[in-house]
């Protein structure tokens, strides 16, 4: 795994090209992006050390039973699957992967390099449209999919995942690098992650000018064209129904107690208890992480960990007593 990370940052010419044809495939997945995730994947995941001690606080040995767990990956943003893929890897389990058709072709290259470095690997990593008969499950989807996915899996043991987003809460007293690093945690990936915040809590009275200028930075949205046709959507919406809204040209800020926000619009909601917000995000199932003080840091909702597990839920130890 440490020498696939080292692949992942290497300029090797047919890694690049894997790169360039999923960019090509799905309009969303911009060279920059991919770029921010293969970096946190090779950065954050594959580092020998950290793998060494993510297998020993689980005391993982070569004793383990090897089942074969079935996993449905998501396409929202470029490898999101990676961390459970790893997870079964690392436990000794082999693994039956489906990927989505809106990120097909990243990590079937990185399998590919996989067995390259170590030929023994085939038999634990193979990939199909159709995933019967296994003996565990991993699924990731929308509420919708995650209905099938609970009738289909019943039986067996399985994680399943539903929508998830996650929220800002704001002091007012941030400074310009922590509105600089909360705008990434909003716009990477074009917002499409459950990592990005789709919300923001803000106290009465605050000053949106220094966010909206924060913002500037992903300006160049505008000039996407799958963005941009989000974004007027979003505000012909607005202006037929007199909402008022705020924007820097790219972003979209109107008050609303909803949680999900459409693609190029965040949403906002003033507070008057911080503590009393924090408590009831940390309560809401449809949280995936927290930016304050507190809790995750401002410009690190999308550098997820080894130990960072989607919904709280063990990925790890669900694998140990499969």
């Amino acid at each position: 795994m440490e020498q696939l990370g080292n692949y992942i940052k290497s300029d090797d010419p047919s890694w690049l090209e894997a790169r360039h044809q999923a960019s090509f495939r799905n309009g969303w997945f911009t060279p920059q992006f991919i770029q921010i995730a293969c970096n946190n994947i090779a950065n954050l995941l594959l580092k020998k050390s950290a793998l060494q001690n993510w297998a020993a606080h689980y005391s993982i040995d070569d004793n383990i039973t090897a089942k074969n767990v079935g996993v449905v990956m998501a396409g929202n943003i470029p490898l999101v699957g990676f961390h459970d893929f790893l997870a079964i890897f690392i436990s000794g389990h082999h693994q039956t992967i489906k990927l989505s058709s809106k990120d097909d072709l990243l990590l079937k290259h990185l399998v590919e390099k996989l067995y390259n470095i170590e030929p023994a690997t085939r038999a634990y990593i193979s990939f199909s449209e159709i995933l019967k008969s296994r003996d565990a499950y991993i699924a990731t989807g929308s509420n919708n999919s995650s209905r099938y996915f609970e009738q289909y899996f019943a039986k067996y043991p399985n994680i399943i995942r539903r929508n998830k987003t996650s929220a800002a809460i704001l002091t007012g007293t941030e400074t310009t690098e922590d509105l600089e690093k909360l705008s990434d945690d909003i716009h990477l990936y074009f917002g499409l992650g459950c990592r990005n915040a789709s919300k923001i809590f803000v106290p009465r009275d605050y000053d949106f000018i220094p966010l909206l200028k924060a913002f500037d930075k992903y300006a160049w949205f505008a000039d996407h064209h799958k963005y941009k046709n989000n974004y007027d959507y979003q505000l012909s919406i607005i202006l037929l129904n007199n909402i008022y809204y705020m924007t820097n040209g790219s972003t979209l800020l109107t008050e609303n107690t909803g949680l999900f926000s459409p693609i190029s619009h965040l949403f906002f909601e003033y507070y008057d208890d911080h503590d009393l917000v924090l408590h009831n995000l940390q309560q809401n199932e449809d949280v995936q992480c927290i930016i304050a003080e507190g809790a995750v840091n401002f410009g690190e909702a999308q550098h997820p960990g080894l130990f960072s597990y989607a919904d709280g839920v063990d990925t790890m130890q669900f694998l140990l007593t499969v």
